[in-house]
């Protein structure tokens, strides 16, 4: 399944804040919550840059997704806290 969702958000004023995908359709540097644990991820430049391996492999038998908070992968935790609890993800870091 690699259909993704938009939730409508104010934070960061970034169009793609929100919006759900699976994990291994991430492509654009961010940060990112885990939809099934709260924790978060943050994806360099580096970690998408065309040609590399992905830095992280999660393998299952069922998507893992994820919901991008911001732009900045170095968003700071208070404010990547603020953003996730204004999406209703569930919070664990």
């Amino acid at each position: 399944m690699t259909t993704a969702t938009q939730s409508r958000t104010n934070c960061d004023s970034q169009a793609t804040c929100g919006t759900t995908v699976p994990f291994e359709s991430i492509q654009e540097p961010g940060c990112y919550i885990c939809n099934w644990s709260g924790h978060l991820l943050r994806i360099p430049e580096d970690g998408v840059a065309p040609g590399r391996s992905p830095l992280v492999n999660i393998i299952g038998t069922e998507p893992l997704y994820v919901t991008k908070l911001s732009e900045n992968p170095f968003v700071s935790i208070t404010k990547a806290k603020m953003i996730a609890c204004n999406l209703d993800c569930n919070v664990n870091f």
